[in-house]
């Protein structure tokens, strides 16, 4: 090969050389993003593994305690004894201890608790029919009450505390003095937990029932 020649191939050599030089570099560069590519998809792949399992987690404890809410938990039901008291049953899971009865103030009842769970008719009798004395003798309507039941939880002793009504009717005696009489028909919820302020707004709002 004479001297030109050479000196004609040596700049073809460099660009080539230049050329694969470069493509090598594309490839490593190509590589490197595969491989960070490849860390990437692995640790989002790591975190969604861990979300999922954390969530698992945290649903399966929310629902376990649910659960020992739902047990925990006394939902108070009454009966109408055969001598107009209510009273206040358990259930399955609870036994029961004294319960308080807080009543509107403007009926002018005190406080009451029992031991024997019974709302009695004694308590509120006169007042209810006083308080709504001077309309017809045949009425209806409900007496919203404060009432907290105690009771048992295995050996956890709790309490439920809400605004009940205790819903009544009125009627005329048969003969002239005998006066209007008392019927107690039952004991509904209003709303859970409560106060004197809301229990005397309720009543303020339908004295008469």
């Amino acid at each position: 090969m004479s001297e030109q020649d050479k000196i004609d191939v040596a700049p073809t050599e460099a660009v080539a050389k230049a050329e694969a030089a470069a493509t090598r570099r594309r490839w490593i560069n190509l590589g490197e993003f595969v491989a960070v590519a490849g860390l990437l998809i692995a640790a989002v792949s790591l975190w969604m593994t861990w979300h999922d399992r954390k969530t698992d987690e945290a649903d399966k404890q929310a629902e376990k305690q649910a659960e020992a809410s739902d047990k925990a938990r006394y939902e108070v039901k009454a009966v109408v004894a055969d001598n107009n008291d209510l009273l206040i049953v358990r259930d399955d899971r609870h036994d029961l201890g004294d319960i308080q009865v807080v009543f509107p103030t403007a009926l002018g009842v005190a406080p009451q608790t029992s031991s024997g769970q019974t709302i009695s008719e004694r308590w509120f009798k006169s007042a209810l029919l006083k308080a709504t004395d001077g309309g017809p003798d045949y009425q209806e309507g409900k007496l919203p009450v404060l009432l907290t039941v105690n009771y048992m939880d295995d050996d956890q002793q709790r309490s439920t505390t809400g605004v009940y009504d205790i819903v009544w009717r009125t009627k005329g005696g048969g003969l002239p003095l005998e006066g209007r009489s008392l019927k107690v028909i039952g004991l509904r919820l209003h709303e859970r937990s409560g106060s004197q302020k809301r229990l005397d707004a309720l009543w303020t709002v339908r004295p008469a029932g």
